[in-house]
């Protein structure tokens, strides 16, 4: 017998009766082959588990993967992994949503673990030019990044001039003040100048997460980002101050995983855990790896200094850089429906979004220009990785690969 339509669709909205309907061993399994092959960045992710978990899995609908990557849009933090922990959710619960994260990122984060373990014993013109071009295709990268956001978040007036200004402020005040000033305000100017008619919306979500779980979820990422910088002041504790620095990094980036380059550089390249030619290589690097941006944390807490550092200080970096971004993706499955259709919630959002267009221009000039370019060879070899990218359409794995052997170049003429 057919079920009623109302009770399907009361089936649909009702989280007590949304339950996972397969294993976290399943999961794991899925991700990790997603993790391996996932090359291109976070919209490149977004199609990969499309293709893999609606279409082929029949995980869920069309509708509904819709509406999930709308929230994780719309929150702060690493969308692709945003959506692969709640899809992991959906089929395997709580236990299901960690082992499609831990399954998606660890061939990454393992490869640049490898790269920093190996990149202080580099030594020589062919090693020091390949570490070189991978700070110029950086600058292709971030370019490329400025370029397509510029067009997609700030496609008008208003929001243009949100960008220009949020550029001009951080570039007025340093660091991570400036930067989270910039989207407070970017999210106030989006409130006057960003107010459309209401979007149409996709549908309801129908994930295994109570109201009250998901409170929880809520006042953990809330109390993440307070209370360990207290501790980290009054402890002296270094392995508290690197988890607090990844975590508001990780809080607060919005529009993309470029976006935590400007953040984390505020956070280790200006107290001097990590200098600035080697937070850019490690960048580059980063670029030729499959699955999430954000594990260039892992690379960066094994080289951070003082200790924590190596395994230790990968595993507190990459698990505080991620941790907010879950938290508040588990936090808002509930509560997303009523939150989402408000017109005053998209216009915040509109203008943090072209705010952090601004922030990110601000970082394409410093600190990737000013750390990579130092003449006529290095502008031409940072171009030509543009036109690579952008004209091209060449995959990211190979410019990377292509202007390290640039590098190399140069350092032997």
């Amino acid at each position: 017998m057919t079920e009623a339509p109302a009770a399907a669709e009361a089936r649909r909205t009702d989280p007590a009766s949304a339950g996972a309907s397969g294993s976290a061993g399943e999961v794991f399994r899925a991700f990790f082959k997603l993790g391996l092959t996932s090359f291109g960045g976070p919209v490149a992710h977004l199609g990969y588990f499309r293709d893999e978990l609606v279409i082929r899995r029949r995980w869920l609908d069309e509708r509904g993967y819709a509406d999930l990557v709308a929230l994780c849009q719309f929150l702060p933090g690493p969308a692709s992994s945003q959506v692969g922990f709640s899809l992991g959710v959906l089929r395997g619960g709580l236990l299901g949503g960690l082992a499609a994260w831990t399954a998606f990122t660890l061939p990454s984060a393992l490869l640049l673990l490898a790269f920093a373990s190996g990149a202080g014993a580099l030594s020589g013109p062919v090693a020091e030019g390949a570490i070189h071009g991978l700070k110029l295709v950086a600058v292709a990268v971030v370019a490329q990044a400025v370029w397509g956001m510029a067009r997609a978040l700030a496609p008008d007036r208003p929001r243009a001039g949100i960008a220009v200004a949020a550029l001009f402020l951080t570039v007025l005040v340093a660091g991570s003040v400036g930067q989270v000033g910039a989207i407070a305000l970017g999210a106030l100017a989006g409130l006057v100048l960003c107010r459309l008619p209401p979007q149409e919306q996709a549908g309801l979500l129908a994930f295994p997460v109570s109201r009250r779980a998901g409170a929880i979820g809520l006042l953990a990422f809330a109390l993440l980002l307070v209370v360990p910088h207290l501790l980290a002041a009054s402890l002296q504790s270094q392995a508290l101050a690197l988890f607090d620095a990844f975590y508001r990094s990780g809080a607060l980036v919005f529009g993309g995983g470029h976006v935590v380059l400007p953040l984390l550089q505020a956070e280790v390249v200006a107290p001097g855990w990590v200098g600035p030619g080697t937070f850019l290589a490690g960048y580059g690097a980063a670029q030729a790896v499959p699955g999430p941006l954000f594990t260039f944390a892992a690379y960066l807490g094994a080289v951070a200094g003082p200790a924590p550092h190596g395994v230790v200080g990968a595993a507190i970096a990459l698990v505080a850089i991620f941790l907010p971004g879950l938290l508040l993706v588990y936090g808002m499955l509930p509560y997303w429906d009523a939150l989402r259709t408000r017109p005053l919630a998209q216009a915040a959002m509109r203008g943090t979004n072209a705010a952090v267009v601004g922030i990110l221009g601000s970082a394409l000039y410093d600190p990737v220009w000013t750390s990579a370019v130092g003449n006529a060879r290095d502008y031409a070899v940072a171009v030509l990785a543009f036109g690579l990218l952008t004209v091209g359409r060449t995959p990211p794995w190979m410019v990377v690969a292509l202007t390290a052997l640039g590098g190399v170049a140069l350092a032997l003429l």
